[in-house]
């Protein structure tokens, strides 16, 4: 006799902070976009994650932004902030991205290397607020 398995073969990602690192959306890209997950080491993108995007051909190629250390590295110089992962996904999976609306900074993923890249998130989506209690 044959079986079936008839479960999902999914694994879980919830981090359990998605509601805790998004703590208002207000607007983002709609439909979400697939990513360039070539640099990316992790097996789950979570909520918070920062994402770049460059152009080529003329159309906008996104990717999370990579880390090193617990931090944010620097962009690449071709690449612009495009916002941040709404919900923790698997690796491979589209992404919602929110560009306007409040973060919390101190839940992120991963944390700013420095006042400076802090800033230039800052100043490339002004619509995006990073705070914590």
């Amino acid at each position: 006799m044959v079986a079936e398995d008839y479960k999902p073969k999914t694994k879980g990602y919830d981090m359990g902070k998605d509601a805790v690192v998004i703590r208002q959306y207000l607007g983002g890209i709609t439909g979400g976009r697939a990513l360039d997950y070539a640099n990316f080491k992790d097996e789950v993108i979570q909520a918070g994650h920062i994402i770049v995007r460059k152009k080529v051909d003329d159309v906008y190629e996104y990717s999370p932004l990579e880390t090193e250390d617990g931090k944010y590295k620097d962009k690449a110089s071709e690449a612009e902030f495009a916002g941040v992962v709404v919900r923790s996904r698997m690796k491979g999976e589209a992404v919602a991205i929110m560009d306007n609306g409040r973060v919390n900074d101190v839940a992120m993923p991963y944390q700013f290397k420095d006042e400076t890249q802090r800033t230039a998130i800052k100043t490339a989506l002004p619509s995006l607020i990073f705070e914590h209690d």
